[in-house]
């Protein structure tokens, strides 16, 4: 009788973790299709120099507010404060 109630068990944990299985199956291959589709889904109709342009652009706001955050950090953004007037 005991082991009749451990296969039943059984059953349902292997049903469980099936139903898991394919659900992350199923999570993976949407998020794969998601990713392959790349910049045609988000902007069709441009031409290859004009998504050239954008990447340009992008890839030059970056590092100018990249180099900004550097100044920032070593203290050179702000003006010196120092003089070439001698103090009595």
């Amino acid at each position: 009788m005991m082991k009749s109630v451990k296969a039943m068990e059984n059953r349902e944990e292997r049903r469980t973790n099936a139903i898991l299985r394919l659900f992350t199956l199923v999570a993976v291959v949407c998020i794969g299709a998601l990713l392959l589709t790349g910049c045609a889904w988000q902007h069709p109709g441009e031409t290859r120099a004009e998504v050239d342009r954008r990447h340009q652009r992008v890839m030059r706001l970056n590092n100018e507010g990249m180099l900004s955050d550097l100044d920032r950090a070593l203290l050179l953004d702000r003006p010196s404060k120092l003089t070439d007037k001698r103090i009595p």
